[in-house]
């Protein structure tokens, strides 16, 4: 973790008295010329040397880098989300015709459930995760996040947790009570394999990684923050992650209490969810769905911010309503706690608790509401510029809004009453965690690619996939409202020929495998461009946000210096009248504090980011790999009832936390960096 050295801070040096309280903190430096720091520099060249990771497999296994870890984050949710789509796929085949044989009943319970566990839980919100991981430091203008090892201990952690909830897969013993997991079906009694204590144990593992996840973006919105970036000015993007991140701290213990003590009650013999013995199964699903219904908004949230910074650019204005629209990011989340008997209407609620959650069910509509009349001003408004990823940006609005009144018609108890366990919620559920969530993805790839890579993805294989994806997905999910309406259960493998649903199923099958279509050709354009990419620049979209103010792909380090700020939009300052800059204040991208002097940052205050701290940041490290390796082997002895083995196990995370740790030789450089200015 970063060291803390409570040095007082100020736009020029601090005064003597504050440098000798603290002789191994290194004092702030003005840099007192303009203009960037060269590449090829001195400093520059420092810089590199402080902040780049080794070469070759040790870098590979020890970096904190902030940009890598997003990179991985992207990368595996998507290698999760292409397996979740065959799984999906191979389901529809099923389904796409009545009394069809090709998946038995067990086999297909094992599909739908690993198929609902990958989408929700190792695709949705890692994928999200990716692009904040990467993208927060560079729009907040730091050189890294508050807790760069527990950063990268919460990819690995991640990945282990997905390799482990799949480890039982190929032998046909996957978890196979639906993704809901719904006590007392995944009791004992019901299903004696290891099936369900792989679920329950993976799902533990992988919340201590979004838990530590969530704690990392907290602490670096309220601490790592550029000198001006003040609360009003920070992009939405970062107000829907620091929300769902909020969410996710209080939510996920929640959902780690329950499947451990489901994991007791299959193990240790206690009762629960035993109604036998005094249990309660409806515990479960209260445990259960106030964590899964702000889970819901924790992968919607940042998919909308990347949306309200990014559809702008491509309107060549700023974004309508920006207080309204983060006002309403944060009572999304706040509502979205108090209504997860949204989803327990059927299970003999009282009617009073009935009206209470079906009325905050109607009411979180309006804040989603605000956001959506927020992006159709801004491109009212606006000089659109149809690229790519503005008609992602633009697709995403309209399933934003089916997808919000399907889940408005559910919150009317009636309404649900009859709906409930149809292909209708089945629907709903898809354009809310599909819809709105792969196609912000998928913009915002095309939108940061060439942050990324230094290169542009293709307009025209792009345009196409687009299409495809789109059409797809409508063709693929809307006829499942109708099947809804027909009464279709859900989670049925099979059904008769005679029931009305042969066509919508039809429909549905060919649908998806359109969808897939689009994903290949997005897939295609990603990797061939990844090579043969058109160079380019810094700043392709002209878009205003502190990202754009850096070379693409970025340096090691970020910034040179750490830039100060005094607008919104720091990139367009001159072209547009904001209030920030009614006193002609100017943002300082190129004038700021040098802190070269070890792997150092600026800590600011919480409110008004006035800078008050440098941060000694820590060095690349093999710990939180070894720590994520031993904990993961923990929960494998858990699973196998190999106590013994589990306890070797935990001795060695024991033996990952002191060696993470222990005292490192700080790279300090006792006389100030300083940039001199070119011209003497």
């Amino acid at each position: 973790m970063a060291e803390h050295a409570a040095t007082a801070a100020t736009p020029g040096t601090p005064p003597r008295a504050a440098r000798d309280a603290l002789p191994d903190a290194s004092p702030l430096v003005r840099t007192p010329r303009r203009g960037r720091v060269e590449a090829g520099s001195a400093e520059e060249k420092r810089l590199r040397e402080i902040w780049e990771a080794p070469p070759g497999w040790r870098g590979w296994l020890s970096t904190v880098d902030h940009k890598t870890i997003g990179l991985r984050y992207l990368v595996t949710a998507f290698v999760f989300l292409l397996m979740g789509g065959v799984e999906a796929l191979i389901m529809r085949i099923q389904l796409a015709r009545p009394n069809a044989t090709v998946l038995t009943p067990e086999q297909y319970d094992q599909l739908f459930t690993m198929h609902g566990v990958t989408m929700i839980f190792l695709y949705a919100l890692p994928v999200l995760s990716g692009f904040s991981n990467y993208l927060w430091p560079l729009v907040l203008g730091a050189r890294d996040m508050a807790f760069p090892r527990l950063n990268a201990l919460s990819y690995w952690v991640f990945l282990f947790a997905g390799i482990f909830l799949y480890a039982s897969f190929p032998a046909g013993q996957a978890p196979d009570a639906g993704w809901f997991n719904y006590a007392p079906l995944s009791g004992l009694e019901y299903n004696t394999g290891p099936n369900i204590d792989v679920y329950a144990l993976g799902m533990v593992l992988l919340g201590i990684s979004t838990t530590v996840g969530s704690m990392n973006f907290v602490v670096t919105l309220l601490r790592m923050r550029a000198p001006g970036m003040s609360l009003d000015r920070i992009p939405v993007l970062v107000w829907g992650t620091l929300t769902a991140s909020g969410g996710n701290l209080l939510a996920v213990p929640s959902v780690s209490l329950a499947f451990f003590l489901l994991w007791m009650d299959r193990r240790i013999g206690t009762h629960f969810f035993d109604v036998l013995n005094s249990g309660r199964p409806l515990l479960w699903q209260h445990l259960f769905w106030i964590f899964a219904h702000p889970w819901v908004y924790a992968v919607v949230l940042p998919a909308m911010g990347i949306v309200s910074d990014a559809l702008p650019v491509f309107c060549r204005r700023p974004l309508v309503g920006y207080g309204p629209v983060a006002l309403s990011t944060v009572a999304t989340m706040v509502i979205g706690f108090v209504v997860w008997i949204h989803h327990m209407f059927a299970t003999g609620i009282p009617a009073l608790a009935l009206s209470f959650f079906g009325a905050a069910s109607m009411v979180i509509a309006i804040p989603s509401a605000v956001a959506t009349f927020a992006w159709i001003a801004t491109i009212w408004t606006g000089r659109p510029v149809f690229r790519v990823p503005f008609l992602f940006f633009a697709g995403f609005v309209l399933l934003f809004v089916v997808g919000g009144v399907s889940g408005v018609l559910t919150a009317a108890v009636p309404f649900d009453w009859q709906l409930t366990d149809t292909y209708f919620v089945v629907a709903h559920l898809h354009y809310v965690l599909l819809g709105i969530n792969v196609f912000p993805v998928m913009g915002g790839i095309y939108f940061w690619f060439p942050k990324f890579t230094g290169r542009m993805m293709s307009e025209r294989l792009g345009k196409l996939g687009f299409w495809v994806l789109f059409i797809g997905f409508n063709v693929a999910f809307f006829p499942m409202h109708i099947a809804g309406l027909l009464g279709m259960p859900r989670r049925i493998y099979t059904y008769p020929a005679d029931m009305g649903w042969n066509t919508v199923n039809l429909v549905t099958s060919l649908g998806s495998f359109l969808f897939a279509a689009g994903v290949l050709i997005f897939l295609i354009d990603l990797l061939v461009s990844l090579k043969h990419g058109k160079p380019a620049g810094d700043n392709p979209w002209d878009a205003p946000t502190l990202e754009w103010s850096v070379s693409s792909p970025p340096p090691p380090y970020n910034f040179a210096v750490v830039p100060s700020l005094a607008s919104r939009h720091p990139l367009w300052e001159g072209r547009i009248d904001e209030p920030d800059t009614a006193f002609h204040a100017r943002s300082q991208l190129d004038e700021g504090y040098l802190l070269a002097q070890g792997r150092e940052a600026l800590g600011t205050s919480a409110l008004e980011a006035r800078p008050d701290v440098i941060l000694k940041m820590p060095a690349d490290s093999y710990a939180p790999f070894w720590l994520a390796v031993f904990a993961s082997l923990v929960f494998a002895g858990l699973a196998l009832s190999a106590w013994i083995f589990a306890g070797a196990m935990l001795a060695g995370c024991a033996v990952s936390i002191i060696v993470w740790l222990w005292p490192e030789r700080a790279l300090i450089q006792r006389e100030p960096a300083t940039v001199h200015d070119a011209g003497g």
